[in-house]
């Protein structure tokens, strides 16, 4: 209503604000009906991003799986050609129950792996990588290697030309591949000699396998067999799957064999697996070579083979091509349909389809390569990094984006380590001098303690548990959330408690000496109070209490002494300092590269005291200008992305998502890649869904509908099913 006695410039200005104010709320409301009123096509998105591949390309290779299996394949939907893809995307056969270890022949001991620092006045042992006396050595060494994860098998084609040769991968003719990630259907047609070739594959969703579905007269012909290689792991940093020598080294045997099925058995030391095969038709398994096998089918056109792969003999019957199908595209349809979408369909900025493509990519990618009981290795289920080593500060790229896409059970499931590993994470906060639990950093499914200069020192995977539980909580607010992961929470907590030392100088709680901030440029003796760690930290006791709270406890008082009097963050010219202990963070070159991790602490955390708006502006200005992009990985970008939300800033955030990098690249089968090293890079794709899910459903306090999405016409989005982060 206008006030009474308002003079009429007055009312028109008073009526304009009301318009104003009514067609704000109208624009909102429209908003919501677009996002939330037509539900989307989900089929129709999907298969708009089917992969296509017509040539031989080793970066295009694609996997199936189920999680906790993955199987990949080249362009003949098997794995016919592993040297060929051995420096793409490799042909990996990976599970994450398959490990395996050399024989520890020198008695060597981990406690040889532990180096003595002198830190806050007294000793503290970590295990790095020594370079000598030599038992320091090669303890380091054998248990940094020691579990490495194995590639199971190599399943391919072995096609015999009319002159009598095998075909090699030039002979292929005519090629036509999809990758029908509605279905999980991976479809491949080619030719050899002029002769159509059909093969239709599918990873098993409820056992750790695969089915395929051959068609084509060279089975009439008696040209064309099924092949099953079993490598010796090669020990090294990356493990391609094709490494053939060492045959005396390991012993391959086929144990059972009947008209329809075949067991193989499989030992390396003390590892030993088993491959199941079942077909429909004739078929007849030979030993050409110590680890070399081949499934000559009979003579008809069609021929469907189904492989299951196990550490323990299980009598029952691997599931039929048929049925491994029907299931795939129950399980798949089901996952799509549940949970976040979001689709770009309208926008005219150019940049649209491809964010679309990375999205859908990533969700089948991290589905298939990253969900089982255990947190997965930056490559996943694909080849070997780090010995086939999950690295935990990875985690959460790895899995918060499922928590926001509203399926946090995919979350949770690999949540299941943490128990697991308790123990382990126990000795090393008692060996160190500290409460609770101190999460390892480089480790395997068991939580073993891995050598390594760097992983040693950081701590930002600490947090990430409290992270994981607040997001489970938020999804199932219930006593029973509470109850199964509050004393864990607290552990965790108590740590990081206890690793904060009291400055009496200062009056203040440090974080360091003695610690590597996520930007691995400093180091670890000279650094203290990263910005990014002391954020996390303030957040993860913070939240640790509120969790008291729930739970009906009082307050931990030495966490909110610790909260309290925690130190500030360093600043410099008005920008936050990457570290306090490097006052050049921004004059040192050095220093531009690698995380730009100051982000994370307004990024992939909420804003809490400690931080000032406007120094984060400031310090995020001068980073974009100048920092080394050419030296980043590929989830930096999705960490600048949220932290330009955060700021207000969508434009940059589509510009930061899309930013012409290498570390930035995604390949045509959806994979980020990052160098010829490490062709492929989980974390990248995870951060990029965790950015979306921000983008459009916001965080916590947030009022703009979509406030990482432009507002300049040129971005249309609907979205549903995503959760707001913290």
């Amino acid at each position: 209503m206008l006030a009474l006695g308002c003079t009429c410039t007055q009312k028109i200005i008073e009526m304009k604000n009301c318009l104003k104010y009514y067609c704000s709320i109208v624009t909102i409301v429209l908003t919501l009906t677009n996002v939330y009123a037509q539900p989307i096509n989900r089929q129709g998105l999907v298969r708009r991003h089917t992969i296509v591949n017509t040539r031989f390309d080793s970066l295009s290779s694609l996997s199936v799986g189920n999680g906790a299996f993955a199987f990949t394949v080249d362009v003949t939907g098997l794995q016919s050609f592993p040297d060929a893809y051995a420096k793409g995307v490799p042909l990996g056969t990976q599970s994450e129950w398959g490990w395996h270890s050399f024989p520890n022949t020198g008695n060597l001991k981990f406690e040889d792996a532990l180096k003595p620092y002198q830190l806050h006045g007294r000793e503290v042992t970590y295990a790095v990588q020594w370079n000598s006396p030599p038992e320091h050595k090669s303890a380091s060494d054998y248990f940094r290697q020691n579990l490495h994860r194995l590639q199971l098998a190599n399943i391919g084609l072995e096609i015999t030309k009319k002159d009598g040769s095998l075909y090699v991968i030039s002979d292929l003719q005519d090629i036509r591949q999809t990758l029908d990630m509605w279905t999980g259907e991976i479809h491949s047609t080619f030719k050899v000699e002029q002769v159509p070739v059909t093969v239709i594959t599918y990873g098993s969703q409820d056992q750790d396998g695969i089915a395929v579905k051959i068609t084509s007269d060279l089975l009439q012909q008696n040209r064309l067999k099924i092949r099953v290689r079993l490598p010796y792991p090669t020990g090294n940093w990356a493990d391609m799957g094709n490494n053939w020598s060492s045959e005396n080294k390991h012993k391959s045997i086929v144990t059972g064999s009947s008209g329809n099925s075949a067991v193989i058995e499989h030992v390396l030391d003390t590892t030993q697996y088993y491959i199941n095969l079942g077909w429909k038709e004739k078929a007849a398994v030979t030993k050409k070579s110590p680890h070399y096998f081949l499934v000559a089918p009979g003579r008809n056109k069609t021929f469907e083979l189904s492989l299951r792969f196990g550490n323990i003999k299980i009598a029952k019957p691997v599931s039929s091509f048929l049925q491994t199908a029907t299931h795939n595209k129950q399980h798949w349809a089901a996952f799509w349909n549940a949970g976040g979408a979001v689709d770009f369909a309208g926008s005219t900025d150019p940049r649209a389809r491809e964010l679309e493509r990375r999205i859908i990519l990533s969700q089948y990618l991290t589905r298939v390569q990253c969900v089982g009981d255990n947190p997965p290795q930056e490559t996943g289920l694909t080849y070997n990094s780090w010995y086939g080593k999950p690295h935990m500060e990875m985690h959460w790229w790895h899995a918060v984006h499922f928590g926001l896409w509203g399926r946090t059970p995919l979350m949770e499931s690999t949540m299941k380590w943490y128990f697991k590993a308790a123990e382990g994470a126990r000795q090393i906060a008692r060996r160190q001098g500290y409460k609770g639990l101190r999460w390892q950093k480089m480790t395997d499914n068991d939580g073993r303690e891995v050598p390594s200069s760097i992983g040693a020192f950081l701590v930002w995977q600490q947090p990430h548990f409290i992270y994981f539980s607040e997001l489970a909580y938020r999804a199932n607010r219930t006593p029973k959330v509470l109850d199964k992961y509050k004393d864990l929470v607290f552990e965790t907590a108590e740590f990081m408690a206890s690793f904060a030392k009291y400055d009496s100088v200062k009056k203040k709680y440090i974080l360091g000496k003695g610690i590597i901030a996520a930007q691995e440029r400093f180091k670890a003796e000279q650094t203290f109070n990263p910005t990014y760690e002391l954020v996390y930290w303030h957040w993860a006791l913070e939240t640790a209490q509120q969790w008291r709270e729930r739970a009906k406890l009082p307050r931990n008082k030495q966490w909110d002494e610790v909260l309290k009097d925690l130190s500030a963050l360093p600043v410099q010219d008005s920008r936050y300092l990457f570290t306090e202990s490097a006052t050049d963070s921004y004059t040192n070159p050095e220093f531009r590269t690698d995380h730009p991790s100051v982000f994370g602490a307004w990024g992939m955390l909420p804003k809490t005291s400690l931080v000032d708006s406007a120094l984060m502006q400031h310090t995020f200005d001068w980073i974009w200008k100048n920092w080394s992009w050419n030296d980043t990985w590929g989830w930096d970008f999705p960490m600048t992305a949220m932290t330009a939300v955060r700021l207000g800033q969508p434009d940059k955030a589509i510009d930061a998502l899309l930013m012409p990098i290498t570390t930035n690249t995604y390949l045509n089968n959806g994979h980020n890649y990052q160098d010829q090293r490490l062709t492929i890079y989980l974390p990248g794709n995870g951060g990029l869904l965790a950015a979306v899910a921000l983008m459009c459903a916001g965080y916590d306090g947030s009022t703009i509908p979509e406030p990482g999405i432009p507002k300049d016409g040129r971005w249309k989005v609907k979205w549903e099913g995503l959760k707001k982060m913290p």
